[in-house]
């Protein structure tokens, strides 16, 4: 898998957020549906992105049901997400996301994640689907990761 390249902001779930807020407000966006991803979906699992040269790390538990756990440094944040349950022809798997609850701490960067806060990213799996890539589009052009899968964790 190709080095990624790192944006400002190493806050995955939020580096888009300001961009496309205007545009992911609207009512029924996927990440408030019931749909819920298939048990075998690759995104499944416990996942780890460490950062700045590996002084901090954040874990991203994406569960079934369709809701994520993440923590990062002090930050304790709970999402709803959705992903198509297929990639596009480029090879990217769409997810939407949005956060319903933060415990107000500063993650990783020292940002701090506002709850109703919803991002679209595009996440590219690596053949063996133990790592990914989180990407601003369905390019390689802008995008953070490697994400690690952790296996033998508690989703």
């Amino acid at each position: 898998m190709p080095q990624s390249v790192r944006p400002a902001s190493p806050r995955p779930l939020a580096l888009f957020a300001l961009a496309l807020a205007a545009a992911l407000v609207l009512p029924g966006h996927a990440a408030d549906r019931a749909d819920t991803p298939a048990p075998n979906h690759p995104l499944i699992g416990v996942w780890r992105l460490s950062l700045d040269a590996g002084r901090c790390a954040e874990t991203y538990r994406f569960r079934q049901d369709g809701s994520s756990l993440v923590t990062s440094a002090g930050e304790v944040s709970e999402s709803a997400y959705a992903i198509g349950a297929k990639p596009s022809a480029r090879g990217f798997y769409k997810l939407e996301d949005r956060i319903v609850r933060d415990n107000g701490k500063p993650d990783c960067s020292g940002e701090v994640m506002r709850v109703g806060a919803r991002t679209t990213n595009y996440l590219q799996f690596h053949p063996g689907g133990d790592m990914f890539l989180m990407c601003a589009s369905e390019t390689l052009d802008v995008c953070i990761g490697p994400f690690e899968r952790i296996r033998g964790e508690k989703i």
